[in-house]
């Protein structure tokens, strides 16, 4: 456990080295800016407009700037070198997964908190500790993921790729199989068929991120916490499954 802290805390510390959270401030402001510009412009429902527009764009702000660190850090380790130092030492290779992941999911929880905060002016307490607790899952999955990508293709344009690619596809594969269904009086060719029956295979292997971090929480209050069972098992599922394949990909390495 001491091990785990201990790279937890060097984690941590990297992410205020590289000005992360000064980037958390700047998207802060942007989002702040973008949401004013909007009720400018805004003649029904400002309140709810300018709530709306900036935890989407939060929601998006977080999940790029914390990909982005996640990799960048991740490959920063295996181009200077320094995670084969770490692995030269007494150390389990699950040690040092769990010990990045704790770092990692401790910047991901402060940033959470931080952008949810931001919505506590015109927001109940309730949907915005909702809010949170949603982002939260959400940057849980993709951080994993992060480290997955990195341990597998150890470059910066190809992780932040598939992880752009994954977030994209869980965020509109209930819209894609809308569309896929095609209309209820037209009989669906084999073709059809057949990519229908692809989608819905998708659906069943990527977790239903259009469920999360929901922005209809904080305009019309429709959130309840019972919705936060669905995530958070979700969540339970998809962090097992990555860290067991970051793991077993580590593990296979010859480092």
């Amino acid at each position: 456990m001491r091990q785990i802290f201990t790279l937890a805390a060097l984690v941590t510390r990297e992410a205020l080295r590289t000005r992360f959270f000064v980037v958390i401030v700047m998207l802060l402001l942007i989002g702040f800016g973008l949401s004013l510009f909007v009720g400018q412009v805004t003649l029904i429902e400002t309140q709810a407009t300018q709530s709306g527009l900036l935890a989407a764009f939060l929601r998006l702000g977080a999940v790029y700037v914390v990909s982005l660190f996640v990799i960048t850090s991740m490959v920063h380790e295996f181009q200077d070198r320094s995670i084969y130092l770490w692995l030269s030492l007494p150390m389990q290779r699950s040690t040092y997964v769990f010990g990045k992941l704790s770092g990692f999911a401790l910047v991901a929880l402060i940033t959470a908190v931080l952008f949810g905060a931001a919505l506590l002016g015109d927001v109940p307490y309730q949907q915005v500790g909702l809010w949170i607790l949603s982002l939260l899952c959400e940057l849980l999955i993709i951080t994993t993921l992060s480290l997955l990508c990195v341990l597998t293709f150890h470059q910066t344009i190809q992780a932040f790729s598939v992880v752009v690619g994954f977030y994209i596809l869980a965020r509109s594969i209930s819209a894609m199989q809308l569309m896929a269904q095609g209309p209820l009086n037209i009989s669906q060719s084999w073709i059809d068929q057949l990519i229908n029956i692809f989608i819905n295979l998708l659906a069943m292997l990527l977790p239903n991120l259009e469920r999360f971090t929901q922005s209809e929480w904080l305009v019309y209050h429709t959130g309840h916490f019972d919705n936060l069972l669905e995530i958070v098992v979700q969540t339970v599922i998809y962090l097992i499954l990555l860290v067991a394949m970051s793991l077993f990909d580590l593990y296979r390495k010859n480092l």
